[in-house]
């Protein structure tokens, strides 16, 4: 495989993986390979991936087949049923590795040893061989075989303390949507593209070791400069980023009972105007008009005031109407939409980006589509996440 073919398709044409995954970090990186037009060969025990065991299901049926999250995150991927601690799933395995350009493994060390698999020994006797570790903490170091899961990934990371209310006799908040996972399968998508650019120029593959522990210890936002710099430790705030000190809410409720996010910016005049005027159409700017409020001084010194106005502007609107005016008028505002908002989200439906797909045995499904669209070539269409074992073994090397 060396990138995208001839006629402009998609870059990873002709890109063959192996996945031996069964958490969303590793399959969430071989479904973007897939998604990119990698063929991904997803090895499975006799009994499926663990993650078919996980929930919520179809119909609320504890099916292996119904598995939601199984079907988000293993579309586009092939099944073959391989058991590696027997000898025909090992030759099952080494057969489909012959020809495959990754081996993409979410195998903890405790496990590789277990096996008997070296993943730097596969390299070694492929020097072409691409193997991407994903973990939860690597494959080195005093954690390396410690238990995890997306909760104990935040929480280790530091990320978990981040997050949650103004009120801190209420314990941190874990954010939901496996955050922790696609921060580490991101970055494992990162790095399996940079390995592909590396061997494209030189021709080797090699041994990418991804951590989760690692992956989200740098994407902890302003915690990081805060404490390496000034020395600060930050506090979670509720909807708005935390700080060393608190900051004003920034969330407000509107007349249908729905919030928007809008950050209240005093320290500058143009927005400062901006809101003063927007205000001032429905008759609710009072005061705020006058000449004095003209100084950043003079608005900080009676912040509580303006707060309570705009939260009483705001009371009177509709969400959606507030969003619309709002970034009219280039103000920073936003609305919080619930998950099943998206599907009539408008602009979401005008990119398309909710793709039907034929769901074996339930019918047409509509999956997220890809977050990138590219010029150079079409998207990869998206196909339901196979059934256990249904591809075919590869046949025996030559």
């Amino acid at each position: 495989m060396s990138g995208s073919d001839a006629s402009g398709g998609p870059p990873c044409t002709g890109l063959v993986v192996v996945e031996l995954a069964d958490d969303p970090a590793g399959e969430l990186t071989g479904f973007l390979l897939a998604q990119m037009g990698a063929t991904v060969r997803k090895l499975e025990g006799p009994g499926g991936a663990a993650s078919r065991s996980a929930g919520p299901f179809a119909g609320d049926l504890a099916d292996p087949e119904a598995s939601l999250p199984y079907w988000f995150y293993n579309g586009n991927k092939d099944s073959v049923v391989a058991d590696l601690a027997t000898p025909d799933g090992r030759a099952v395995f080494e057969a489909e590795l012959a020809g495959a350009d990754v081996l993409l493994s979410t195998l903890a060390p405790r496990h590789l040893r277990r096996l008997a698999l070296a993943l730097d020994e596969l390299v070694a006797a492929r020097p072409e061989l691409i193997v991407v570790s994903v973990t939860p903490f690597g494959l080195t170091g005093a954690w390396a075989d410690y238990l995890s899961s997306d909760l104990v990934g935040l929480a280790a990371s530091g990320l978990l303390n981040m997050s949650g209310y103004d009120d801190h006799t209420i314990p941190p908040i874990r954010p939901g949507g496996d955050q922790g996972y696609h921060v580490a399968g991101t970055f494992a998508h990162m790095a399996t593209l940079l390995a592909l650019v590396e061997r494209g120029r030189s021709g080797r593959g090699g041994l990418v070791d991804v951590s989760m522990h690692d992956a989200l210890a740098v994407t902890c936002e302003l915690s990081n400069p805060f404490w390496f710099y000034p020395g600060f430790v930050v506090r979670r705030q509720t909807c708005r980023h935390a700080q060393p000190v608190p900051t004003q809410p920034a969330h407000f409720l509107c007349g249908d009972g729905r919030y928007v996010y809008f950050a209240l910016i005093l320290a500058e005049q143009k927005p400062w105007q901006a809101l003063v005027e927007w205000m001032a159409t429905l008759d609710m700017a009072l005061d705020l008009s006058d000449a004095a409020f003209l100084d950043v001084g003079h608005r900080q010194a009676n912040f509580a005031y303006i707060q309570n106005l705009v939260e009483c502007f705001f009371l009177v609107q509709d969400s959606l109407s507030v969003y619309h005016d709002g970034q009219a008028r280039g103000l920073p505002i936003g609305i919080l939409n619930a998950p099943e908002d998206l599907f009539d989200d408008e602009h979401l439906q005008a990119r398309q980006f909710f793709v039907p797909v034929d769901q074996p045995g339930v019918g047409t499904v509509r999956y997220p589509g890809p977050p990138y669209r590219f010029s150079a070539f079409p998207p990869v269409a998206r196909r339901a996440a196979p059934t256990l074992g249904a591809a075919a073994p590869t046949g025996p090397a030559d």
